[in-house]
């Protein structure tokens, strides 16, 4: 058992959150949004509508220019209650899979040295790498390197996980075979998550709450009514499709 797990996870609101650039670029305009406690929300749009930034503005990785971001209750990063899975795995290449894995728990304060590789090797273990733990980044196929990433971002047990496109880069089978990972990751501990997506089907996979972003706005957030326990065979039911046509004309701009 994790000794330094959260007992809770927290709803995120962003309440009339704008973000600008350099010049006066609007990356986020005036977003009221909220992530609830033990849910899964998807943001999805098209390429620069501001999903990341928003995503970021989540984590307190980039400032607001008005409104703000509050974690219900308060989320600590350095506590390891928060953790952001990017879309490239950026390991580490000089550690091996159980020791970047390790990482995020040497530098929370308070935990017991004896304990941290195990929770790693479980954590991997549960991840389907326990075969890997010794082996370095490069000798890792790209599927790999995002379990490890994934592995890391949960092995402190946070109660916020934000993911910016994490399977982006996979081929189609092994993104869905991630999202159903990433289903029964959530089933276990019920974080709250946020992540950010450009493949529709994922959202509908994953998702209790579908926020549709364009140039800076959310235009409309969509409950997903999809039954549970989920998994890749329901793509093939027509409710599925219905709600697939649902979104796609969301993302056009249509009511």
């Amino acid at each position: 058992m994790n000794p330094i797990a959260p007992e809770f996870s927290s709803t995120i609101r962003c309440d009339r959150l704008s973000i600008e650039f350099a010049g006066g670029v609007s990356a986020v305009d005036n977003v009221d949004l909220t992530a609830r406690s033990g849910e899964i929300l998807c943001l999805v749009g098209p390429s620069g509508c501001g999903k990341t930034t928003l995503l970021r503005a989540m984590a307190g990785l980039q400032e607001s220019t008005s409104g703000s971001v509050l974690l219900d209750p308060i989320a600590v990063a350095r506590r390891g209650e928060i953790s952001f899975v990017f879309q490239q795995p950026s390991l580490l290449p000089w550690r091996t899979a159980i020791e970047n894995v390790m990482l995020p728990l040497e530098l929370i304060e308070g935990i017991d040295r004896g304990d941290v590789r195990s929770m790693a090797s479980e954590m991997l273990h549960r991840v389907g790498l326990s075969d890997a733990i010794n082996r370095f980044p490069r000798q890792l196929s790209g599927g790999m390197k995002m379990r490890v990433s994934i592995a890391r971002a949960l092995v402190t047990k946070p109660c916020v996980l934000l993911l910016d496109e994490p399977f982006a880069a996979l081929d189609d089978m092994l993104r869905s075979r991630l999202g159903e990972l990433l289903l029964d990751l959530w089933n276990d501990q019920r974080f709250t998550a946020v992540m950010v997506t450009h493949n529709i089907g994922e959202s509908l996979l994953l998702s209790h709450w579908i926020a549709v972003m364009s140039s800076g706005r959310v235009t409309h957030v969509i409950e997903n009514p999809l039954p549970r326990p989920r998994n890749e065979d329901l793509r093939g039911s027509a409710e599925f499709g219905r709600f697939y046509s649902q979104i796609n004309r969301s993302l056009r701009g249509q009511s």
